[in-house]
């Protein structure tokens, strides 16, 4: 070969190199920005080409796909329920993206997951459209249905969380107010677009986008005095439910000439934790958390999920026991006020792990994954989170629990059949606690074979709520009872 020809062989094998090199770094390095790129509308043609997959509850869709009637997008989100179910689903919005499950599953809802690629790969050769799979959920439509209608009957804003002790299930998970994810699915700007702006915060200060009851923290008041008895169980501070406490009336805070008070004209001089429990005693809570120490409260906060976010997949905001307080502080801290503040979804795994003796199980709202043709891709599995009690210390902290609503402030949510062990709260917060307080429930039912099917927590955002432990027992525990009751029925 001469030397001209030569030169351009070497300048032609260049070129080819340099766009192998290119082609390899557009499919492999750039994939994903590209994928994930705004100005990509391949990527949103393709979501919306074929019906997504479903969201599945009790073996039902709670989700679907409707054809559009104009435009490049083919198909758009329908939901069943929408409002009661969008905490749980989120949205699958043509102009708006997606939230929640329907973002974190979305690769096996649209049928694009790797792990479906030798489905999708049968599909091209015998040229079926590709289909999207399905994601069943954990959650029970009765539970559900009873915590948003006990929600939306209460008015207000509040939310409620349920979960299966032994395995960590999440089998309700209300919050109101709610949103349609249906009105704006689609992309147009007269209809979509018009709802999606009159959700936002600015223009609904109800906010009802707001998953209250996985992204909003409350104070959690008289309800974290059942973490506080478990820290004193485990610590040894006291071994019995029954033993006084050595709480003198009025106890004076650490460090202050400041009495921590009472609601009301209640027996909490040296009075044993159950009766302490029971009528909500602020002086003798207070003072475990000064005799154990931030260290020690901060320890037990944490076996109970405090200071961490949960992702059950869709993420759920740290609830918060904080560190370096002084003792007044602890104290305060100890009985849900100061900087304590918690979710719906933490004070249920409190509940949860009491029921459980002591077991704390991770939440979690999928139960599997399937192919479009419906074999299984993923399947979760219950998963201990911690153990925050002992078998013996959380049947002690049971016992004092069932006091609370056999003869205590929580007698609304007795249910015939079952033993429910509960704690209610009224948890004060604003400027010198000038606002409404929340009211506050967290419970358990047994069985009489002694399994425990659920664990609720329940609080609502109201302006009835009165400042005692009442308002707890009255505006929530009737809704904790309903999901409790929903759940019982479901399993005869």
């Amino acid at each position: 070969m001469n030397k001209p020809l030569r030169r351009i062989a070497i300048f032609c094998g260049l070129l080819v190199l340099t766009l192998l090199l290119r082609d390899n770094w557009l499919q492999y390095v750039k994939a994903d920005s590209l994928k994930d790129d705004t100005n990509n509308r391949r990527v949103t043609i393709a979501r919306y080409a074929t019906p997504r997959g479903d969201i599945i509850v009790d073996g039902n869709p709670i989700t679907g796909s409707v054809k559009t009637s104009s435009g490049d997008l083919k198909y758009k989100r329908t939901y069943k329920d929408g409002a009661m179910w969008a905490p749980v689903t989120g949205y699958a919005s043509q102009a708006f993206g997606a939230t929640q499950l329907e973002s974190i599953d979305d690769g096996i809802l649209t049928g694009n997951d790797d792990r479906l690629f030798f489905r999708k790969t049968l599909d091209m050769i015998t040229g079926k459209p590709q289909q999207g799979g399905n994601v069943v959920t954990t959650l029970n439509a009765a539970a559900q249905k009873a915590a948003y209608n006990g929600l939306k009957q209460q008015g207000g804003k509040g939310a409620v969380v349920a979960l299966e002790p032994s395995t960590g299930k999440i089998l309700a998970l209300a919050s109101y107010p709610s949103y349609d994810p249906s009105s704006f699915a689609g992309n147009s700007l007269t209809t979509d677009t018009k709802a999606w702006t009159a959700l936002k915060k600015e223009n609904n200060p109800a906010d009802p986008t707001l998953n209250r009851a996985l992204r909003e923290t409350y104070p959690p008041g008289s309800t974290f005095k059942v973490v506080t008895a478990a820290a004193a169980l485990e610590n040894g501070l006291y071994t019995s439910a029954d033993e006084n406490t050595r709480s003198p009336l009025p106890w004076i805070m650490p460090g202050t000439t400041t009495p921590l008070k009472n609601e009301g004209n209640i027996p909490c001089k040296n009075a044993p934790m159950r009766v302490a429990l029971k009528v909500s005693c602020n002086s003798v809570f207070g003072k475990i958390g000064a005799d154990l120490g931030n260290d020690k409260m901060l320890e037990e906060a944490k076996k109970f999920g405090f200071d961490a976010e949960q992702f059950t997949p869709v993420r759920s905001n740290a609830s918060v026991f904080s560190d370096k307080m002084n003792a007044s502080q602890t104290a305060l801290s100890s009985i849900g006020q100061y900087n304590t503040a918690a979710t719906p979804l933490q004070m249920a795994m409190v509940a949860s792990a009491v029921a459980n003796d002591g077991k704390l199980m991770k939440p979690y709202m999928v139960d599997s994954l399937q192919s479009p043709s419906l074999d299984p891709v993923a399947k979760t599995q219950p998963e201990e989170l911690s153990q925050p009690l002992s078998p013996k210390n959380a049947q002690i902290l049971q016992d004092m629990m069932e006091t609370v609503v056999k003869e205590g402030t929580g007698t609304k949510a007795q249910i015939s059949g079952a033993t429910v062990g509960g704690k209610t709260g009224t948890a004060q917060h604003g400027v010198a606690n000038s606002k409404n307080p929340y009211a506050w429930f967290i419970s358990y039912a047994k069985l009489p074979d002694g399994s425990s099917p659920v664990a609720v927590a329940t609080v609502i955002e109201d302006d009835q709520a009165s400042r005692d432990d009442i308002s707890g027992g009255g505006l929530a525990a009737p809704i904790a009872k309903s999901v409790m009751e929903a759940v019982i029925k479901s399993k005869k």
